[in-house]
């Protein structure tokens, strides 16, 4: 039972960080833009196909797939920033429009997805590691490489958020966005430069998370409750909580499928929120 444990805490870090770096983009977007993207799981599903599409359709080495599918989401939210989110704030549109909008948006990424790619599961072109075993756990390169790019990741987050013009730029925005335009700030790159980020973090998540299981249309969809709930557990709208609690949501959600059948080990994120926000109605971290 407690290799059993152990196994299962080192798989809940591998999808806790996959986690981790999607809910920092989810709280991040929501921090600035203050509503919550029911779009982002499909942030994450598009950055997956399109790292599938580029190292199985065109054969480029995994690496580079992974590196070119990120200009290409970035694209894809320059086009939506653009075309759909900036006209509806010229329109002073209130946040339950944005967030319709939002899963307006979802609806059409997945349908897009299954319109072009199907709907059967596919998987990466990837070198197959020998698998390892330590102390009870087993575990491939895969996975140590998922979880320590992910850290690295969240790192340069950290500096990104502390330490540049554009993180002081987004701190003050949120913190009073009619004060940063008297300071000069220019709102609209601040907002596009916001995107950036979240869908950078959201195909890097889904790409990981394709490697970790299959990739397939619904993945991000299945991803999206997980990601709200560290979002929640860590406190709306703080990135370092939005860590915290990809990574308790992830190992809870593994651990939990040792003592009951894994189907309804996604009902604990609604839990997990349940008991937090009855402890500590702001998160973990505050919001």
């Amino acid at each position: 039972m407690l290799a059993q444990i152990s196994d299962s805490f080192f798989n809940g870090v591998v999808i806790g960080s996959i986690l981790s770096l999607g809910a920092v983009g989810l709280t991040t977007v929501y921090r600035i833009l203050g509503f919550p993207n029911f779009a982002h799981g499909d942030f994450l599903t598009f950055g997956a196909y399109m790292v599938l599409f580029l190292n199985v359709d065109h054969g480029l080495p995994f690496v580079l797939s992974m590196v070119g599918a990120i200009p290409i989401g970035i694209a894809l939210v320059f086009v939506l920033e653009k075309a759909l989110w900036k006209p509806l704030r010229e329109k002073d549109a209130g946040n339950i429009s944005m967030l319709i909008a939002s899963i307006g948006l979802a609806l059409f990424l997945r349908h897009l997805i299954l319109f072009i790619f199907g709907s059967s599961p596919d998987n990466y072109s990837l070198t197959i590691y020998k698998g390892f075993s330590f102390a009870g756990i087993t575990f491939t390169t895969d996975d140590l490489i998922i979880i320590a790019v992910a850290f690295s990741l969240m790192v340069l987050v950290y500096l990104l958020l502390n330490k540049t013009k554009l993180g002081k730029a987004m701190r003050a925005l949120a913190d009073n966005e009619n004060l940063a335009k008297i300071s000069g700030i220019n709102v609209d790159r601040v907002i596009l430069g916001t995107w950036i980020i979240g869908m950078s973090l959201a195909a890097i998540a889904g790409c990981f998370y394709g490697i970790s299981t299959t990739v397939r249309p619904t993945m991000g969809w299945t991803l999206l409750l997980p990601m709200f709930a560290a979002v929640i557990l860590g406190g709306i709208g703080n990135p370092y909580g939005a860590m915290i609690g990809g990574l308790i949501v992830g190992i809870s959600q593994e651990v939990s499928a040792v003592f009951i059948p894994s189907e309804y080990k996604a009902a604990l994120s609604f839990v997990l929120i349940i008991v937090l926000l009855l402890w500590r109605p702001k998160g973990l971290m505050g919001g």
